[in-house]
């Protein structure tokens, strides 16, 4: 890398934190990564930074997204680097149906995103916290907003639209989004590339498993469906959501919890899934390890969520009009040998055979094939939203254009 390559910062900015990371243009490795945590509460915030392979911490004197992006600047300052800075890409939860891919941060695209807080209140109004601190320290570099929901916008309306009254979705935009879009979209040019498959004839399920979990179908690089909804409770079962649920049940639940509707969502974001179920952890490989000494609620919440990953897999299937693979990425995905031998062995169905030996390697950041020569392949493909964002935000930001890249 050149010591002059120009460089993009990376923010997301959440309701008590902003995780960041300092990349070249050129798409090496970053420079520079961390959270500032603790943000906006009454415990101490504090600076957690990686660099050169090494990790150090530093009390923020005062709370505040600005505090925070201003400790990381300067620390990108000392190291002699801000002036190469030519771009900074924010994560954006929900960009509704007014954002169809990523955009310049204009006035305009701001009012449009808080139009949208509506609907991922807390995830929105933290990115624009983000957004608004990072114009001011940083007011004549470009700032790129990257979506969650965009790349579901190609979802089909009858895989986006509720069976409810109409005037819900006319008037209030009440339907289904989807997110980790940026992911998905990341792992399926990704997928495509490993795989060999035609860009424009080609047909994948990508589940991304982490604490937030949820699936999409891929169809020609483009989604054709996914699991979460209006909101990411929907799909999957997660750390602490319950994913898909009877809405009777729920319901129910607020009668005999004597809960209002704000505190039945509550319970069904905070306290399920896993958690709920194992009435343990969120914590995948706690319960993992709980399971092997004989933990039975830790194996029930294990095997539910390896169900409805397994029953969303062949569900999604039948939107493509081929299928050429499942890819396992995100934390979950990425590192547990375990879940997704349970995944593919309930696949049989769709004539998986696992190469149990590969499989076991997959782990620590691997990608490779971890299927025994099936017709339709499975694989581990690991995530990289931060270089997604930094690739629109190089692309919006025009710096191919202007000349600033070259080669390393």
């Amino acid at each position: 890398m050149s010591d002059q390559q120009p460089l993009v910062l990376v923010v997301n900015s959440g309701s008590s934190s902003v995780k960041f990371k300092l990349l070249p243009a050129d798409g090496s490795s970053p420079l520079l990564s961390g959270i500032a945590e603790s943000l906006c509460t009454s415990g101490p915030a504090r600076l957690i930074v990686r660099q050169n392979g090494e990790r150090f911490t530093e009390e923020l004197t005062s709370t505040g997204h600005q505090n925070a992006l201003r400790a990381i600047l300067s620390l990108v300052k000392s190291n002699g680097w801000i002036k190469r800075v030519r771009a900074v890409g924010h994560r954006v939860v929900h960009g509704g149906e007014r954002f169809t891919e990523s955009a310049r941060i204009t006035p305009e695209v701001i009012r449009n995103i808080e139009a949208c807080t509506d609907f991922a209140p807390l995830h929105n109004a933290a990115n624009l916290l983000g957004i608004r601190a990072c114009s001011e320290l940083l007011p004549s570099i470009p700032q790129v907003a990257v979506f969650d929901t965009a790349f579901h916008q190609t979802m089909p309306v009858e895989a986006f639209t509720y069976a409810i009254p109409q005037r819900f979705y006319r008037d209030h935009g009440i339907r289904r989004y989807g997110f980790h879009g940026t992911s998905f979209r990341y792992v399926s040019e990704r997928a495509v590339e490993l795989l060999g498959l035609d860009p424009d004839d080609h047909g994948l399920v990508i589940v991304h498993l982490g604490n937030g979990a949820s699936a999409c179908a891929v169809r020609n690089g483009k989604s054709c469906d996914t699991t979460m909804g209006f909101t990411p409770l929907e799909g999957l079962v997660m750390g602490t959501r319950s994913g898909d649920l009877d809405i009777g049940a729920a319901a129910q639940i607020g009668r005999v919890a004597q809960l209002n509707l704000a505190g039945v969502e509550a319970l069904l974001n905070r306290d399920s899934g896993l958690l709920g179920i194992s009435e343990l952890s969120s914590d995948f490989r706690t319960l993992e390890d709980a399971a092997d000494f004989g933990d039975q609620s830790a194996e029930l919440a294990l095997d539910v969520f390896t169900h409805r990953v397994v029953r969303y897999i062949g569900a999604l299937a039948t939107s493509l009009t081929r299928f050429d693979g499942v890819i396992f990425t995100g934390g979950i995905g990425e590192n547990s040998a375990r879940l997704r031998e349970m995944v593919l062995n309930r696949l049989r169905a769709f004539s998986f055979v696992l190469h149990a030996q590969t499989n076991r390697r997959m782990v620590g950041g691997a990608c490779g094939r971890i299927d025994r020569g099936s017709h339709t392949q499975a694989w581990v493909i690991p995530t990289d939203e931060e270089a997604m964002i930094a690739r629109d935000a190089i692309r919006i930001a025009g710096l191919h254009q202007q000349g600033l890249l070259r080669a390393a």
